[in-house]
C-alpha cells in the first residue's frame, strides 16, 4: 500500500519464503469471490500455475491449511478458503490497516518534511 511517498508492504516470512503478503492476500480474496484458483488467478491477472504455486506455499506455511481444493463431480469442484484462512486474511488486513496508520505518526511527518519529490540529477 502506498500512502503518499511512503510505501508499506507487510509480509510474513516462513523459512526462506513468504507465507503471506499483499499478493497472496489478494489471491485469497479472489478465491473467496470466485470459488476456484483458476478463476481467482484470472480475476487478478495471474496465471493458474502462479496462483497454484502461491496457494501451495501458503498451505505449507500455515497449519491448518488456508485453501482446500474440492474435487468430484457436480457442484463440489473448485477451491475454498478455510475458516482458518479467512481468520488469517482478516488479521492480515487489520495489520495492513495498522501499518497504514504509521503514515499519520510524527516520525513519518518528520521524514517526509525533508524528502525531495525527485532525486537530484547525477553529476
Amino acid at each position: 500500500m502506498q500512502v503518499g511517498p511512503l510505501k508499506l508492504k507487510v509480509q510474513l516470512t516462513c523459512g526462506d519464503g513468504f507465507a503471506l503478503g499483499p499478493g497472496k492476500a489478494d489471491l485469497l480474496d479472489a478465491i473467496i469471490a470466485h470459488g476456484s484458483i483458476s478463476a481467482a488467478g484470472r480475476a487478478i491477472g495471474m496465471s493458474y500455475r502462479r496462483a497454484w504455486l502461491l496457494v501451495d506455499e501458503m498451505n505449507r506455511c500455515f497449519d491448518p491449511v488456508l485453501v482446500e481444493t474440492l474435487r468430484g463431480g457436480g457442484q463440489e469442484r473448485g477451491a475454498r478458503v478455510t475458516e482458518t484462512g479467512r481468520a488469517i486474511l482478516a488479521a492480515y488486513r487489520a495489520l495492513e490497516d495498522e501499518a497504514a496508520a504509521l503514515a499519520m505518526r510524527p516520525a513519518c511527518a518528520q521524514l517526509l518534511a525533508h524528502l525531495r519529490p525527485e532525486p537530484r540529477p547525477t553529476h
